[in-house]
């Protein structure tokens, strides 16, 4: 293994300083010391251990992820409005479509063509944010576009990831089961990120004391394997549970100092990845395959260049924002060889789907800077065949500036409305939680020390009673709010919709009492009502439930601000 890890690197360092010289993407000399240090090269010294190195690849995996993670924050996705994800989602399934079709035109089974269309649907982060840094185009408005879009795409292929992976266990396409992952998906991010966001922050001011640089990378790396165990256990891949902690961190005030000292770990493993990703490169199987590697650069950069444009269209950008953007997509990068990975890693894709991922990656990677630079020609280009009446309609101009502002009342409406929908999702997760805890983990211990008969009632007592400050979240939490009350005066309109989202909060609330006093007492039908009634009035009314609410909102909110006041403040 030492002798293994010497040659990697060795390439490895080797490569990146040549491809620095020649201003090229650092990646792609990772995958070329790959390709130089595996069996497949006969000219060179090559690793005897091909275990030992895709070990070290998926612990590589799990630091990109975790790097990912910390650069990704939730409350950027809220901000960025809706253009970015429409674009974004626009994106991925028409390129899933795409490279779904190139596969099977060339007879490729149905998980290939599945696999191969998720790895054209993701654009390299990497790669295009190196080019926009070194072409100096980073303060543009369409370059800032690209990198939410990015952002958007990150987080979806998490979801494709577990989707794949659903679908390469059950070697089928079930929308039941599709839909049951997401949501299963969607409960364990909001869970652990709502409890992180309660329990990590308050540790790392405990132990600010205790924390250097050297103690908090290691708690830092503990969290985050923990996760992935945790993930792992939960039936998610690895990778998941390390984007999860990251997320987690990265609305933290520690969180720049994390993603500093992880870097220099995450570039090592990261280029042991890569390099791992290289090794898989047979050039027999590429010449072999030639036609659908060009078939399929083809396909991603005509893909991009189409259907980006019309998913930035649909977004509602200029003809010339949605061109600039989509030219700079034409490639894939890291999440095709994560994908790829995935997919020989679950034996489900054939062998020669990763060499040819592989080399569409190189050749489109070469050529992004070159296709951004394109963009502003073809743009004029097309301006001269197109009609000027759809030329006019297509560049409507869609700076905020002149975009006609909400009124107060909208404005107000707007930011109770996100402040509502966050409070019913958590609330009714921690609910849901606590409840699938307990039946899973609770009553089997409570078991040992209660009759049979009392079982059930005494482990909705103490679910109701965990349950209870969470339900007081669900039923009234922000009701008094000054915004609340003012918007209540302004007019009918929109005490009718306060009104609704207060009915729903009740029927959501009556739902989850409910399910627990029928778990208790499914044998009375009246008497079940009456102690859903009853439990509602003191969960309503209760003081105590109001004080310890608004302290978990309370701290919840500082958690979650506490790294834009300490900027702020700086």
């Amino acid at each position: 293994m030492i002798a293994d890890l010497a040659l990697i690197l060795i390439c490895a360092g080797a490569m990146t300083l040549l491809f620095k010289k020649l201003k090229q993407p650092i990646v792609l000399g990772y995958i070329v010391a790959g390709f130089l240090a595996s069996p497949n090269m006969p000219y060179m010294p090559s690793v005897s251990d091909m275990h030992g190195v895709h070990l070290w690849s998926e612990i590589g995996v799990i630091f990109l992820l975790f790097a990912l993670g910390l650069e990704f924050s939730f409350k950027k996705i809220l901000k960025m409005g809706a253009a970015p994800i429409i674009a974004a989602v626009s994106i991925i399934l028409m390129m899933m479509y795409v490279g779904s079709s190139v596969g099977s035109l060339f007879g490729w089974s149905n998980m290939d063509c599945i696999f191969l269309g998720g790895m054209l649907a993701m654009s390299s982060t990497t790669i295009i944010f190196k080019a926009f840094d070194d072409m100096g185009l980073r303060q543009k408005r369409f370059a800032g576009l690209v990198l939410s879009v990015l952002i958007i795409e990150d987080i979806l292929a998490i979801v494709l990831m577990v989707m794949l992976s659903t679908m390469a266990v059950s070697k089928e396409f079930e929308g039941s089961q599709m839909l049951e992952s997401i949501l299963q998906l969607g409960l364990y991010l909001v869970l652990w990120f709502t409890v992180g966001l309660f329990i990590i922050p308050l540790i790392l001011r405990k132990l600010k004391s205790l924390m250097n640089e050297e103690t908090l990378l290691i708690t830092s790396l503990a969290l985050c394997f923990g996760m992935v165990v945790a993930a792992s256990a939960a039936g998610f891949s690895a990778a998941f549970g390390a984007f999860v902690m990251g997320s987690i961190l990265a609305e933290t005030v520690e969180a720049e100092t994390i993603e500093h000292l992880v870097s220099p770990v995450k570039n090592l493993f990261g280029a042991i990845f890569f390099v791992s990703v290289g090794m898989m490169v047979d050039m027999a199987l590429i010449i072999e395959y030639i036609v659908p590697i060009v078939s399929i650069i083809a396909a991603v950069i005509l893909g991009q260049v189409i259907f980006s444009t019309c998913g930035f269209l649909l977004s509602g950008q200029s003809l010339k924002t949605s061109m600039q953007c989509s030219f700079s997509l034409t490639q894939i990068g890291e999440f095709a060889f994560i994908l790829a990975t995935l997919g020989t890693s679950l034996h489900v894709t054939s062998d020669f789907l990763y060499p040819i991922v592989v080399a569409v990656s190189v050749f489109t990677t070469f050529t992004t800077p070159y296709m951004i630079r394109l963009a502003e020609p073809a743009y004029r280009a097309l301006s001269r065949v197109l009609p000027s009446k759809l030329i006019t309609k297509l560049e409507r101009n869609t700076d905020e500036k002149d975009e006609k502002a909400p009124d107060e009342q909208q404005q107000k409406w707007n930011g109770i409305f996100k402040r509502f929908v966050f409070t019913i999702l958590i609330g009714t997760v921690l609910c849901v939680a606590v409840m699938a805890i307990m039946l899973y983990y609770g009553e089997p211990f409570i078991a040992g020390f209660v009759p049979e008969k009392w079982l059930h009632p005494v482990t909705a007592l103490i679910t109701l009673v965990l349950c209870s400050p969470f339900l007081w979240l669900l039923l009234r939490s922000g009701s008094n709010d000054k915004d609340v009350n003012e918007l209540w005066d302004s007019g009918a309109r929109w005490r009718v919709r306060l009104t609704a989202y207060g009915v729903l909060r009740i029927l959501i609330t009556a739902a989850i009492v409910s399910y627990i006093v029928d778990y208790a007492m499914p044998w009375s039908k009246l008497l079940g009502v009456f102690a859903i009634v009853a439990i509602l009035f003191i969960i309503f009314f209760s003081s105590t439930l109001e004080k310890h609410g608004k302290g978990l909102t309370r701290k919840f909110t500082d958690n979650l601000n506490a790294r834009e006041k300490m900027k702020k403040q700086e």
